[in-house]
Order: structure tokens, then sequence, then C-alpha cells
């Protein structure tokens, strides 16, 4: 491969969604230069720019503010931290409104500007122009392999590749933010293609720990055969049997698993002719590409029957990721922060998913905390220009042997096979988990001794999504209980003693960082 670019900045932020356009945004304000590099194009893709967000906007109450978190933390299972949830309430409603620059935000009937939901491809458009306009230099098409260590263990920077020039790149910085989003498993849901857990691995490999990656079986029902995931339809949905008949599947959030038993016993159909006409006519502008599906298809969903599948989100709307261990969302390495679904949200969701208005305010929150102190960071530590660093990338990227690589094709496939069928992921016991474990342990090593001669990128994202699986079985199985998502069904009881996280480092050989049950971590 060719030299490629070389470049120096004082902080890098590797991913362009929504978290990480806020973390440049936030080093930049902080007088720190910045260059990002995103998989794709920053401003479009990531599941932000497909989507309409919605974001906890709660008023400078007391009261109020106090209810919120109080309702929050009662469906979190005791792992959420109310302090968390307060600043992250706080900076949102601080925040969005200095986007109206950028962002034309709508009107209600009464004239009064509503901040709380955007559209997602705008949003987007807006934050990526807001970078620019900070001096942000931002480096699209450009996935980041392997992250650069001094020899004290701290951050130095991250290498990578541009796809459309098919030149390497190699960026050496004072701090590194990791804001390459979730890992969906392969999917297809819609803006998530992308979202191959990269980030886990790379920093993984730099001596980052992981938490609650057991609560990576989150699913959307959408339309069959379309990945179409925007869920607030389905709140006014009635499913049916292949037979025409009513289904007893209740309505709301939390009835996926509902949905998941219908469809193991097979087809399931559903109707909207419960939403009321004042939503039906407002759909257009509150998620404009939902009924696109349907009119491309000459289907009526508020009067026709349409058939529905459920799309494993993993730690999209799932909240597994990457430790924090500071209130700067610093990780364990020195000189790399984490933002959005790159982290763990156990702190704002605790054991069920914040996907929706808590995710996105979770994004822009914890995007500028990452960000203003990975910029805090360089300003105190410098830029250590002559030391030496050392690109650490693994699996995908240095073969350990000289074996034949796996079929790369195989590798996704059994990921896939693995990860997204709901009699595996969703509904949980020990000798499925250890089933899929032995399964997913042979490819990793497959990977590790024959991967990455060729395409690198392409390799990196099937290293970082087996390995995301490893770690996602791995504390399913030793949290042996039934709490929120992860749902066992040889363990179907909540254990008082089990009202903590599991925090688990290392890449080949897993270990835990938390105490748990001697025989599950062996």
């Amino acid at each position: 491969m060719s030299d490629g670019l070389q470049l120096e900045t004082d902080v890098l932020v590797l991913g362009g969604g929504l978290a990480g356009t806020w973390a440049a945004v936030a080093a930049a304000r902080q007088g720190a230069r910045v260059v990002l590099a995103d998989k794709g194009y920053c401003g479009t893709s990531g599941v932000t720019a497909s989507a309409g967000p919605g974001h906890w906007w709660v008023p400078p109450d007391p009261e109020l503010r106090r209810a919120a978190i109080d309702k929050r933390l009662g469906l979190a299972y005791g792992l959420a931290e109310r302090d968390w949830m307060a600043r992250i309430v706080d900076l949102t409603w601080r925040t969005l409104p200095t986007l109206a620059p950028y962002y034309a935000f709508a009107r209600d009937e009464t004239g009064v500007t509503q901040y709380r939901g955007l559209r997602g491809p705008e949003y987007m458009r807006a934050m990526r122009q807001l970078a620019q306009d900070h001096g942000v230099r931002i480096l699209d098409q450009s996935p980041a392999l392997e992250l650069l260590l001094h020899a004290d263990g701290a951050v130095g920077g991250a290498r990578g590749h541009q796809r459309q020039q098919g030149y390497d790149w190699q960026v050496r910085a004072g701090a590194v933010v990791m804001a390459t989003g979730g890992c969906a498993f392969l999917s297809p849901l819609l803006g998530a293609h992308t979202n191959t857990g990269d980030g886990y691995l790379m920093a993984a490999e730099a001596g980052a720990a992981l938490s609650g990656m057991e609560f990576s079986a989150y699913y959307t029902v959408a339309q069959a055969g379309t990945s179409m995931t925007r869920s607030m339809s389905y709140a006014f949905a009635t499913y049916y049997d292949a037979a025409g008949h009513e289904l007893p599947i209740p309505r709301g959030p939390d009835n996926s698993s509902h949905i998941a038993r219908a469809l193991l016993q097979g087809p399931v159909y559903c109707s909207l002719h419960r939403m009321p006409e004042s939503i039906r006519a407002q759909l257009p502008q509150i998620s404009p590409n939902v009924l696109l599906p349907f009119v491309r298809q000459g289907i009526d969903p508020f009067t026709d029957k349409f058939r529905v599948e459920l799309r494993g989100e993993g730690t999209v709307r799932g909240i597994g990721g990457l430790e924090i261990v500071s209130d700067d969302c610093a990780t364990r390495v020195p000189g790399l922060y984490v933002a959005g679904d790159a982290a763990t949200r156990e702190l704002i969701a605790g054991a069920t998913s914040g996907g929706g208005a808590q995710n996105s305010a979770w994004a822009l929150s914890s995007g500028q905390w990452a960000g203003q102190g990975a910029a805090d960071y360089v300003a105190q530590n410098g830029l250590r220009r002559n030391a030496r660093v050392e690109a650490i990338g693994g699996a995908g990227v240095r073969p350990t042997t000289q074996a034949a690589a796996p079929d790369l094709a195989s590798v996704l496939d059994t990921v896939k096979a693995e990860m997204l069928p709901v009699d595996k992921n969703l509904f949980r016991t020990e000798a499925r988990l250890r089933q899929s474990l032995a399964v997913l342990d042979l490819t990793w090593n497959a990977i590790r001794e024959g991967g990455g001669r060729l395409y690198k990128p392409r390799w990196r994202e099937a290293a970082a999504l087996v390995a995301t699986a490893r770690w996602s079985y791995r504390a399913a199985l030793a949290r042996t209980e039934s709490r929120g998502m992860q749902q066992r069904l040889d363990y179907p009881g909540t254990d008082p003693a089990l009202a903590r996280r599991l925090v688990q480092h290392g890449v080949d050989q897993p270990q835990w960082l938390t105490r748990i049950h001697e025989e599950v971590s062996a």
C-alpha cells in the first residue's frame, strides 16, 4: 500500500454520526485542532441520518425533571445513575436551541419553536456544517482500522484506509474520541449497515473495557422484506396469524418477545387501522420515509394487512459498549474517550433500551463531554510529537500465521446466524449460548490466523462483528438472571446480587473486571 495521508492534530474523532460531530465541535470550541474520520460520508452515514430523532426534552423545572428521571430510573432495573441523567437532561435542554442558525426548527400552531424532535437528514447536514465552520477537518469514506499507542499505553492516534482514493491514512493525535457507533450484527436495520462494532475492537486492543454487552437483544418490528425500522407507528398495531385471527400481542414498546413467539409459530401480519386520523395526517412530516415502502408495494397499512418481521438491533438500541470511567467519558486508556453508541448506555438506560429520546440526548451529551475531555487532555499533556507510536491492530489486520483466510462471506453469515435469530439471542439459555460461543470462538481463531491479507477494511469489520458477538454472549452467559433486555429462559427471575455492571476486557481471551460466578467466567 502507498504511504498515503499523514496528519497531525490535537484531537482525532473516529465516527461522523451524531455523537462524533458533537464531539468534534466541542473539542474545537475548547481550542483544539480536530480531525474527524468517518467510515461513510459524515452527514449521511449512521442511524440518525435516516431517522426522526427526538430528544429527552424536559424543561428546567426541578419537579418536572425529578419526575422524568424517577420514571426512567424505575425502568432501569437498578443499573442507571441519577446524576448522569440529570446532567444529560440539562445539557440537552441548553444545547439544542443553539442549532437554530443551522437547522430550521418547526413551530407548533401557536408559534412556539419545537426543539425536541428533529428530522434526521437535516440534523446531520447541519452538524456537518457546524463542524466545518469550527475548523474541523473531515475525512470521508475513511474507516479507521487500528489505534496507535505510545510505549506507556497512552493513545497516540489511529490508522485507516481511504476507500475512494485507495490510500492509507495515519493521524497522530494527542487524544482520540471513539464515536464509531454500536453493532447491529448486519441486521437489515435502517441506517446501521456501517455499525459493525469496529470501535469496540480497536479500543479493547488498546486496553479499554466493555460493560453491559449482555444487553444486546433488542428487536424492532418492521414490514417484512424492508429495513424500515422506525417503530412509532406500531404503537397502534394489531397483529394476526396467517389465517387472519387476531393475536393476543399487547401494544407498546415491550412486545418484541410476544411477536417473536408468534413468529416462531408462523408468519405474522399487521394492520395499523387503529392509528388516529390526526397522527396519520402528521406522519409524513414526523417520519417522511416510513410510508415509502408501503407506497412502493401498493399497500395501505391503515386498511390492509401486511407481513412483519423482527430486526435485531444489537447494541444500537441495546445498551452495551465501552466502559466509561469519568464524567468526561474517558476510558481506561489514557487519552481515549468514548461517545454515543460506542459507549455503554447503562448510565442512562440501565438494563432497558435507551432507544429514541434517551439515545439521542446521550449522543449529544456524551459527544460534547468526550470532545471537551479530549481537548483538555491534550492541553495538559501535549502532543508528544517525537515519541514513538505503534499500530496495534490484530484480527483482520495482521494474521498470526500463514494459514489460508476463511471465506469472508461465510464468516459474515456465521455472525448473522448466531446473533440475529430470536430463539438464540432473545430467548437465551446456557446451552444455546455455549453452542453459539463455540462456533464464534472457532470463527475468531480462523480470522486471527488468516484474515486480513487482502482488503483490510472488510476483514476488520468481520473481526469486529465476531469479537462483539463473543463479548455479548459471554456477558449473557455470566448474567445468570433475567433483567431488562437480558432474558434467560433457564434463569427467569431477577437476582438482587447481580444488580451491578458486568465489565470485561481483553480480546482473544476476555477476562472479567467485575467479580462474577467463578464457574461461568471459566
